[in-house]
């Protein structure tokens, strides 16, 4: 849920894409006034935006410790221009990329912190800036992370008949937790997912990883965190089950243990 911040300078756009591909994304990046620490990306959740409560209290954060700090809307979300059922994985994750190059010198570090979806867009993220060059990822942070969500989270979790109602419509209405509006999940959205599927295999991020983790949490259940720590055995990772804790994590000491993860993180890569 966004909050109101009067205080807010209007948000900074970029053109991603090309053609009829082409959408108007829309961020706000804070400069560091510590150039040696590695700066934050916020990634957010599916039909989240970039002034939710998280990505607010990581804001003070970064102005509190002179970090830099990245965070942006989807196409389709937020202040950004598209239509949300033209969203898939493949286009947000272009979108992320775009925006953290955009924001980032050619030696600079990021740590990004991503949020359900967002935590799958941050590993997906990482690896393509690992492969294909770029601002170097310095650490992760992942909250209640939806790794495969298109597949585990979503498909596999459906009855038959919404699965032909998908499959014949190209669309399918849930019912959300947060909003008295149903979310619109569409078969582009699913089919897209599948090449960006992490299924069983091992995942090297080449950082330290600190998954912060629900033991309520009803969208993501803890399972499937517990399934993505145990793929990653070549990293340095960290995983607390947060025994009170629902999908959000945003009660004030959510938004603490959040602000504690990165100050250990940052710890780390100074040591």
């Amino acid at each position: 849920m966004s909050e109101t911040r009067p205080d807010l300078p209007a948000p900074q756009t970029l053109a991603v894409g090309s053609g009829d591909e082409q959408r108007t994304i829309a961020f706000r990046h804070r400069t560091a006034t510590d150039a040696a620490a590695p700066g934050l990306v916020w990634l957010g959740g599916f039909k989240s935006d970039m002034d939710g409560s998280k990505a607010l209290a990581l804001d003070s954060y970064a102005e509190h410790c002179g970090l830099g700090f990245t965070r942006f809307d989807y196409s389709g979300h937020g202040l950004s221009r598209g239509s949300f059922l033209d969203g898939t994985i493949s286009r947000w994750l272009d979108e992320a990329e775009a925006v953290v190059r955009a924001t980032s010198g050619a030696d600079d570090r990021r740590i990004l912190v991503g949020s359900s979806m967002g935590g799958w867009l941050a590993l997906l993220l990482n690896r393509r800036l690992r492969q294909s060059g770029g601002p170097q990822i310095a650490g992760l942070v992942l909250i209640a992370p939806a790794v495969d969500m298109t597949a585990d989270l979503m498909w596999d979790e459906m009855s038959e008949a919404s699965r032909a109602e998908l499959r014949s419509t190209g669309r399918l209405e849930k019912p959300s937790d947060y909003s008295d509006e149903p979310y619109i999940l569409t078969l582009g959205l699913i089919e897209d997912g599948k090449q960006h599927l992490f299924g069983s295999a091992l995942i090297e991020t080449g950082c330290p990883v600190h998954i912060l983790q629900g033991a309520l949490d009803t969208d993501v259940p803890p399972p499937h965190a517990l399934k993505l720590a145990s793929q990653m055995p070549l990293d340095d990772v960290v995983l607390s089950l947060i025994p009170d804790g629902d999908h959000r994590l945003s009660r004030p000491q959510d938004l603490q243990r959040l602000t504690r993860s990165i100050d250990t993180l940052l710890e780390g890569i100074a040591g």
